[in-house]
């Protein structure tokens, strides 16, 4: 009887299982290994099929066999279109989103002339409430799904962020933003504020719903090192946020490091000091590194945001990639707004591959490593790779549908590539942008739906 009783209770279980799957219909992309380390890591299916249930991923692969599983679920036909990984970015200013296309200047004085100044306005939280959205609605109508993101010097800016940020739906990384020193005055707190504010920003923020929160002292520049200590107190104290800051990114910031810092062999020095390298740590930029520092960046298994339009934009120079990967260094891509030139991750991976072609080492990126580089490298550098970065079954369904607008480039090509998947891969890196995003989902709900 009791075996008669749990056959019938699995039986349910299954049925009700299909009655609640939905299959999205069309070509599907994703990366469930490292591009960079497995030839075959692609899997691409260009009559593919995402079989979602309750938010997560039941099945991935060719529609006839996702369909043969799922006889009775929902079918969305969404043919002529792609479906990738949720798009993430690891590195991101909030306050910044106004700025967009200051052009020809260098890094510190593109900090001095627009970013800081722009910075300052967010003192007013009726202003930053609007930009919160702003920015919110910029990630999610580009396809971004989680980032890593700079914050705001204010308090209640930063609240507004993770607020717009949880009422959208977005997987949010983010934290007050630390400096006490070489900035605007109206930009500096006292390490005692600091650490007291940083802490209700926690209690508040940290753990809820998609929220994560990360200490970020902006720059060593800008950080004594008494604001340091704070930092590496805060991660002491809860030992599951993240860390972000700058590092490497221009010769003059350099020598700046080195002037306020004669003690330390050179820049990750400073932060290692203060125990704030670890796995859980994104360091953006990272240019100008030496080979020690590769290698302690590696050993430490911390990550790099990786901002190839920004780079180009502010003359920083051209990451290293080649380096980095010989050294065992884990990295993902960035968009560095407002410095950078968008919020379109794709258009950072193409930028990327791009600026590859002609570096000191040139690389070649293939369509897969560029796909890895704006979805599962993210998803490792935030320590999020067991629960979203590609379509394996039980993982988060985070998507992006993108559909080519009628008439277009993209869809001239998409449209000539079927029989090669790879080629139509590079397409999309090569054409896709914000016009191309017909719908984003995290964890099944749906964050954003694209003009029709």
């Amino acid at each position: 009887m009791a075996t008669a009783t749990f056959t019938r209770l699995r039986t349910q279980k299954i049925e009700t299982l299909r009655e609640n799957v939905e299959i999205l219909r069309a070509a599907v992309f994703h990366t469930p290994k490292n591009a960079f380390h497995h030839a075959d890591a692609l899997a691409a299916f260009t009559d593919g099929a995402l079989a979602i249930h309750a938010g997560r991923i039941a099945a991935c692969g060719d529609y006839i066999a996702v369909r043969a599983q799922y006889p009775d679920a929902v079918v969305r036909d969404l043919r002529g279109g792609c479906i990738l990984p949720g798009l993430i970015d690891t590195h991101i200013h909030f306050p910044q989103v106004r700025i967009i296309g200051g052009l020809g200047l260098e890094l510190l004085e593109w900090l001095e002339e627009l970013a800081l100044p722009e910075e300052s306005r967010l003192a007013d939280t009726s202003r930053a409430k609007v930009v919160a959205r702003e920015f919110v609605h910029g990630l999610v109508s580009h396809g971004t799904t989680s980032a890593l993101v700079f914050g705001s010097h204010f308090t209640e800016a930063t609240a507004e962020l993770c607020d717009a940020a949880a009422r959208k739906g977005v997987r949010l990384t983010a934290g007050l933003v630390l400096s006490d020193r070489l900035l605007r005055p109206e930009l500096h707190q006292t390490p005692a504020a600091a650490y007291r504010d940083s802490k209700g920003l926690i209690e508040r923020f940290h753990g809820v719903g998609r929220l994560r929160y990360a200490v970020t002292p902006r720059f060593a520049i800008s950080a004594s090192e008494a604001m340091l200590e704070v930092c590496q107190t805060l991660l002491r104290e809860h030992p599951s946020l993240a860390f972000t800051t700058h590092m490497n990114e221009s010769p003059a910031e350099l020598a700046e490091v080195t002037r306020l810092f004669p003690w330390a062999g050179d820049y990750l020095a400073v932060y290692e000091k203060f125990d704030l390298i670890a796995r859980d740590s994104v360091i953006a930029h990272n240019v100008h590194a030496t080979d020690s520092e590769l290698q302690r960046l590696a050993a430490r298994k911390a990550s790099v945001a990786h901002c190839p339009c920004s780079n180009a934009a502010l003359g920083s120079g051209i990451f290293p990639m080649r380096r980095h990967l010989d050294a065992g260094v884990r990295f993902a891509l960035g968009t560095d707004i407002g410095a950078g030139t968008g919020f379109g991750i794709l258009k950072e991976a193409m930028t990327s591959y791009l600026m590859q072609r002609v570096a000191a080492t040139p690389m070649t990126m293939s369509p897969a490593q560029m796909l890895w580089l704006a979805t599962g490298a993210g998803a490792e550098a935030l320590s999020m790779e067991s629960e979203i970065g590609d379509f394996a079954p039980g993982k988060a369904a985070d998507l992006v549908y993108l559909r080519p607008p009628q008439g277009s480039t993209l869809h001239t090509v998409m449209a000539h590539a079927e029989e090669d998947p790879p080629r139509m891969l590079a397409a999309v890196m090569s054409l896709a942008g914000q016009d191309s995003v017909g719908e984003v989902r995290v964890e099944g709900d749906v964050v954003y739906e694209g003009k029709p």
